[in-house]
């Protein structure tokens, strides 16, 4: 029977050759590591325990101790009022700094002192005796050395990459000799620069650990490295280093696979091992020599991991004595201008101070989830046994059935991967199983069940004059969710004007003149259909389309910003053909507006078009002539900019089209918000303040804010309209009734 299903087999068992390749490594397809990190992120959160841990404290340097102690960074004997109370009144275990002290304190009366050494004071009496008192008594860094000294304490300090691989400081001695490592290649992270603390601050606390996360392709940080490469050197992490502390700084080790479990071209180790005396203890480590965080919970003052106490009230001894004794303490922030929030799988602006919390947490109770060394060879035998069942079971069974079977393969897949993350702490592969799996079915079923019908032939035949083949293909799948009925939604809609052509229409041949439209209508028309959308008509020199209809789209605001501004980058490398050829240049303009708009097939018995009205399709028409007044390429209406995703925008104005009494908002789309440049983004905050003062009516405030605009950006022509507008309306009196709003009463 499966020999007249060989075809369909074959077919089937394409996703698991695929799946099988980027398992391997062969064919590494970004989208499945990008899923398996998603999958991964959705285990931690659902089985953090969040509760709190009461054996670890952070002291956070937040908000409320910037605005009570001053500024960071704070002067050393702050500091030292801080380590002293830390120890003496509240008795702490243990305190690790997730901060670096990378230069000397030089205080105001040290450079009194210097004034004096200088000799500008030495015709005063009591000259030697100021500088003795001076001397002895400003050397904070010295006084923070010795409230260091001697005490439970682990520094911390960075490690960069970059070309010239600069240093300063002092590094703490190295944690494992190159020599243990018995001559393998260990893939450790590496970073050949550093940032460490002031050589007096690390000789009177010697131990000390880097506080460098690992930062993943998608700019999360789940995994902390135990170890690090630095010049053929292996330094320890800040939360290994203050593990070590309190179990009595065992020596490191590495920890190599047992004979027989890996190949041995293996590149890894297994663990970082702890050895004291005859007792030993192994740290589960991946590839990188790294642990994956385990967070207990969201993180942060609020989280409820643990216990955050500020900074300000030690310094002002506002807690009680004893309140924090046997506690580890980490000294952080989670002051935003400090810099030290980072993006996890449990929160966006997590504090870097609690990753380590949580890294010691998962030391002190042996619970560290891993991706072990084995992982590929797991996901070769899930792939396969997955894979062949579904390809030589689904042909035999009906459609039911085969919905049946392909839901208990999936959920044994999950079910395994589940248990062993739970059971062992193992983070196993999944994504490239899901995705066969799935992918699998559905070619199955594709192949088997699917009729070419007419009413999906019709569909395509009627929209597919509109819409791009791409979506065409979409409908035909489900044909009955499709028609030309007229119905109301919310869709984004484009006018796009070439300017130019009117004049050029008097200088060229009709032919010529015909060549060089459609050129520029093909380009465009491209991108349109390649950002999804619908052309709706071509008006002479103008097109027009919408996103959202036929097929839903999500984010149709998104894609026609992203069209609008390919259309425009694509008319200026069109102008630089011009220009080399000698032909004219040409202009766009072009208005975006989204909103409920009427959408279906009008006309008349002779003439139909699947087409866009209402109030919202005529804003756009009015946006797109608004683009050549204020000197852009692009106006975009509010609406659409607050649903069309990561952009750059300048507000262009308030105005008040023909035909409509209420004020709305335009912008300008400048590129993806990432792709700015810092110059870019400081005159965007300029000009943001300038609307603010237009706006009050402050013409003083706009003249000087217009003059630095205009000197940042002198070619902006939108610089040059305000400042006529503002000397227009200096000569008119204050008005309380203005709503800052430019009217407009033509099309």
């Amino acid at each position: 029977m499966l020999a007249r299903h060989w075809t369909r087999i074959a077919v089937t068992l394409i996703p698991l050759f695929i799946a099988l390749l980027h398992a391997g490594g062969v064919l590494p397809l970004g989208l499945l590591q990008r899923l398996d990190d998603v999958l991964y992120d959705a285990r931690l959160r659902a089985t953090m325990p969040r509760t709190l841990d009461e054996r670890i404290v952070i002291v956070d340097i937040d908000e409320k101790s910037l605005a009570e102690v001053g500024r960071w960074p704070w002067g050393r004997n702050r500091l030292a009022e801080l380590t002293d109370e830390l120890f003496e009144r509240q008795q702490a275990a243990l305190l690790g700094f997730d901060v670096v002290f990378a230069e000397a304190d030089e205080s105001s009366g040290l450079k009194r002192l210097r004034q004096l050494a200088q000799g500008e004071l030495k015709d005063q009496a009591g000259f030697a005796e100021r500088v003795g008192q001076l001397g002895s008594s400003l050397d904070y860094d010295a006084a923070f050395a010795r409230s260091l000294q001697k005490r439970p304490v682990v520094l911390g300090y960075y490690f960069t990459s970059d070309r010239e691989g600069r240093t300063s400081g002092l590094l703490p001695p190295p944690v494992m000799a190159r020599e243990a490592l018995e001559g393998r290649p260990i893939r450790f992270t590496s970073w050949n620069g550093y940032g460490s603390n002031i050589e007096q601050l690390a000789r009177a606390a010697p131990i000390a650990g880097f506080f460098n996360p690992i930062v993943d392709g998608d700019g999360v940080v789940r995994s902390i490295p135990l170890l690090a490469e630095h010049r053929d050197r292996h330094y320890e992490s800040l939360s290994l280093a203050m593990f070590r502390t309190l179990v009595g700084l065992p020596a490191v080790e590495p920890g190599f696979p047992r004979d027989g479990t890996v190949s041995r071209s293996y590149q890894g180790l297994e663990s970082v091992t702890l050895r004291l005396g005859q007792k030993t203890l192994s740290i589960p480590v991946d590839d990188r020599v790294a642990a994956l965080v385990p967070f207990r919970g969201p993180g942060g003052p609020a989280g409820g991991s643990f216990r955050y106490v500020s900074a300000a009230d030690l310094v002002g001894q506002r807690l009680p004595p004893g309140s924090l004794k046997g506690k580890i303490v980490l000294l952080g922030t989670t002051a935003p201008g400090l810099q030290d929030l980072r993006v996890t799988p449990v929160g966006e602006t997590y504090p870097g101070v609690e990753t380590h919390a949580n890294m010691i947490a998962g030391l002190l109770d042996g619970k560290l989830h891993v991706r072990p060394d084995y992982a590929v060879g797991y996901e070769v035998v899930v792939l396969v046994l997955a894979g062949l069942t579904l390809a030589f079971a689904l042909p035999l069974l009906s459609a039911a059935k085969a919905v049946g079977a392909s839901v208990a393969v999936l959920a044994a897949v999950v079910g395994l991967n589940l248990w062993l993350y739970l059971g062992a702490g193992l983070v196993l592969p999944l994504a490239s199983a899901l995705v066969m799996v799935l992918t699998a079915f559905a070619l199955n079923m594709s192949y088997g069940y699917f009729i070419e019908s007419r009413s999906k032939r019709d569909l395509a035949n009627l929209f597919g004059t509109y819409v791009p083949p791409e979506l065409v293909d979409e409908m035909v799948k489900d044909p009955d969710s499709y028609s030309m009925a007229a119905t109301n939604k919310e869709l984004t809609v484009m006018f796009c004007d070439m300017r130019g052509f009117t004049k050029m229409s008097e200088r060229m041949e009709p032919v010529q003149l015909q060549h060089l439209l459609n050129q520029v209508f093909n380009r465009l028309t491209d991108i349109i259909r390649a950002n999804r959308g619908t052309i709706d008509k071509y008006m002479g020199d103008c097109v027009m389309a919408f996103w959202g209809a036929p097929v839903e789209t999500a984010e149709h605001g998104h894609l026609a910003v992203k069209a609008s501004l390919e259309m425009a980058n694509a008319v200026r490398r069109l102008n630089e053909e011009h220009r080399v050829q000698g032909l004219p240049e040409i202009g766009v303009g072009i208005g975006l507006n989204t909103g409920m708009m009427c959408v279906g097939d009008m006309g008349s018995q002779v003439r139909r078009s699947y087409t866009v009205i209402g109030d919202a399709v005529n804003l756009g028409s009015r946006l797109e002539g608004l683009s050549k007044a204020y000197g852009v390429d692009i106006v975009v209406s509010e609406t659409t900019r607050k649903i069309a995703g990561q952009f750059a925008w300048q507000e262009l104005d308030r105005v008040r089209v023909k035909g409509k009494e209420q004020a709305v908002a335009i912008h300008w789309p400048l590129a993806p918000a990432d792709w700015l440049e810092p110059a870019q983004v400081d005159e965007l905050k300029v000009w943001g303040t300038f609307l603010r003062a237009y706006r009050a009516q402050d013409w003083d405030q706009c003249d000087v804010l217009l003059l630095n605009l205009r000197r940042m950006n002198p070619k902006k022509y939108l610089y040059e309209l305000y400042s006529e507008r503002v000397a227009s309306m200096r000569l008119l009196p204050f008005d309380p009734e203005w709503d800052g709003a430019t009217n407009f009463e033509t099309k």
